[in-house]
């Protein structure tokens, strides 16, 4: 589903991505763990191009990235921010129709009856003319699930979904995120939830200092890693 090859990206004089090359298989839940700073949340932003890598090639589901629109990308890849990125001059529904609408260009009245029920499914159906500063912030991040979902993406990058979150709200995201990776859809997901990473992920990569260092199969990250940074990191979160 998405190839990336050699992959660099800087911020000025900060070299973030140093040469990522990895294939992320189709239909598979894979989670990226790492410090602060590994380069974790660039590599996923550079999938879809909210950010312009420097070298390399990032292939999705056969097309350069680098060539095609960015509302074509949008249009089939779903994306949940750590900050919601809700508009807030838009109620819960209007947030949810607004891709359909303007990049789809569905029929309002089609694309109001896929978005109450793309609502429906993450439990907010309760709140469809409440604005984001009405919300939780569990809240803000279900009705941010539910626009993404709504396109029907072949492919879902979530960038810790849960790290603005109060503790207590994060398991009913996190609920919501789960029954996504037993659907057949290829999902990526930046996290420092190691539990969740250890119930959901069919393969794990662990990223330090913008490269790769690990990557592996479940069991193989969590039970048998290799490389002794990765036993470093595993050895203070676990």
């Amino acid at each position: 589903m998405v190839k990336m090859t050699n992959v660099h990206k800087s911020f000025g004089d900060l070299h973030v991505l140093k040469g990522i090359t990895h294939h992320f298989k189709k239909g598979k839940t894979t989670v990226i763990l790492g410090a602060s700073g590994s380069g974790k949340s660039t590599l996923l932003r550079s999938i879809n191009q909210l950010i312009e890598i420097e070298e390399g090639e990032i292939i999705v589901d056969g097309q350069d990235v680098s060539k095609v629109k960015h509302t074509d990308l949008v249009a089939h890849i779903g994306m949940v921010f750590q900050q919601f990125n809700l508009f807030s001059n838009m109620n819960v529904l209007k947030n949810v129709m607004y891709t359909l609408v303007t990049v789809k260009k569905i029929e309002k009245a089609i694309a109001k009856e896929m978005a109450m029920e793309a609502i429906r499914k993450v439990n907010m159906e309760d709140k469809l003319q409440s604005y984001p500063a009405q919300l939780s912030g569990g809240q803000k991040q279900r009705v941010a699930l539910a626009r993404a979902m709504v396109l029907s993406p072949n492919l879902m990058l979530f960038d810790e979904p849960t790290s603005a979150l109060d503790p207590e709200k994060v398991n009913e995201v996190l609920d919501e995120i789960k029954k996504l990776t037993h659907i057949g859809l290829t999902n990526i997901i930046v996290t420092h939830e190691i539990g969740f990473a250890k119930e959901v992920a069919d393969e794990v990569i662990y990223m330090d200092e913008g490269k790769i260092i690990e990557y592996g199969t479940k069991a193989e990250f969590f039970q048998n890693p290799k490389e002794e940074r990765t036993k470093q990191f595993l050895n203070k979160v676990l």
